[in-house]
């Protein structure tokens, strides 16, 4: 495993879908394309899965299915390799890479990483967890080199919710889209709604969770419909799709709405919709509003924390509306079908987020450029 060539570590412990996983497929072979030798410090059962792995990247057993438990593999790997940068994500994982760096008395720089906004992801969550995770982010964190987040929404949150001060966290764009993206022809999607002369498609994606908030997509769509030929695709996979197959035909539009399962690939289905629609509740960035926005596909969204009103740059590219409002969310779908802006307007929205270009804040962030 040694090199003379810089090691950098990645440490994470995901569900295998989640945003990190896709941060992570697609930061790890753009830093290995920068001549890095990166190694993904694995956690049994846990994701990211890498598919075509670059030559010098290399997957770590650190030899345990729990996070905590992994320590012992985290510093054995630290003392011998002593990689010049570990980048780590999730406060769990982050909260043990601190501790194994001590332990194994290395310089290796540390960088930490988050994606969501904390004060709403603790809400649920017990007494214990919030006060453990405010106290270590407000105590620990600072001894790392660096601390880094995907929105200013997600910075500001942190620093108000735990105490941590704000100018120890750094803004980093995610590197979400290809730049291939921005240019290609997308084929139609193998879904008989996309053929000619069918009605518009308005088009939702994301986990059938309560936190994704489709449910209000619905029924904005049903007053959308009442005057309006159109369909609705949600696509994702999760434990509401009874329910929100339910309420579609209560409102009299099952036969017009798709619950199109999980797509590995929903390019083709985002760059052939009429238009792109996000109601998440809350999130750290919002991952498929900026794959939307890099087809060129109108989008209306949620002014959820955080992230949205930064991708749309405070409405410039697309309508904010208030979380669950069904009345303004169905007048913002009304306004942007017959009014769309053009493509290479909302590509630009996207640009920050294009892989190369994050790479490289992600790698001045590490110390790297």
């Amino acid at each position: 495993m040694k090199s003379d060539r810089p090691h950098i570590a990645v440490l994470v412990a995901t569900s295998g879908h989640s945003g990190v996983d896709r941060l992570v497929r697609h930061l790890v072979p753009a830093m290995a394309r920068r001549g890095y030798i990166v190694d993904v410090l694995k956690v049994r059962k846990h994701g990211p899965h890498l598919d075509d792995i670059p030559g010098n990247v290399n997957t770590v057993d650190v030899g345990t299915s729990h996070v905590y438990s992994s320590l012992p593999g985290i510093i054995r790997y630290l003392k011998g390799t002593r990689p010049v940068v570990m980048l780590s994500d999730k406060d769990r994982v982050n909260r043990t890479a601190l501790l194994a760096r001590v332990l194994a008395c290395v310089r290796t720089r540390l960088i930490l990483s988050s994606g969501t906004t904390i004060s709403i992801d603790l809400a649920s969550r017990g007494p214990f967890e919030r006060s453990l995770q405010r106290f270590s982010m407000k105590h620990f964190y600072p001894f790392a080199d660096n601390i880094i987040v995907t929105s200013r929404g997600v910075a500001d949150d942190m620093a108000a919710y735990t105490g941590l001060a704000r100018d120890r966290i750094q803004v980093v764009p995610c590197p979400v889209v290809s730049e291939d993206l921005f240019l290609k022809e997308l084929p139609l999607p193998d879904h008989p709604w996309f053929l000619p002369g069918e009605p518009p498609i308005i088009l939702g994606a994301g986990e059938l969770c309560e936190r994704k908030d489709f449910g209000t997509l619905i029924k904005a769509f049903a007053r959308v419909h009442e005057n309006r030929r159109c369909r609705l695709i949600i696509l994702g996979k999760g434990s509401q799709k009874e329910a929100l197959t339910a309420l579609a035909h209560a409102l009299g539009v099952g036969n017009d709405v798709d619950l199109a399962g999980f797509k590995i690939d929903p390019y083709s289905y985002m760059a052939h919709a009429s238009l792109f629609v996000f109601t998440s509740r809350w999130e750290g960035l919002g991952f498929v509003l900026i794959e939307a926005l890099a087809v060129g596909t109108p989008v209306v969204s949620t002014d959820c924390p955080s992230g949205p009103r930064e991708i749309l740059a405070d409405g410039r590219y697309g309508p904010l509306v208030p979380v669950g409002d069904v009345i303004a969310l169905t007048q913002a779908i009304k306004k942007t079908l017959d009014h769309p802006l053009p493509g290479t307007l909302l590509r630009k929205a996207a640009l920050p987020y294009e892989i190369e270009r994050s790479t490289s804040a992600y790698l001045q962030a590490m110390g790297l450029k």
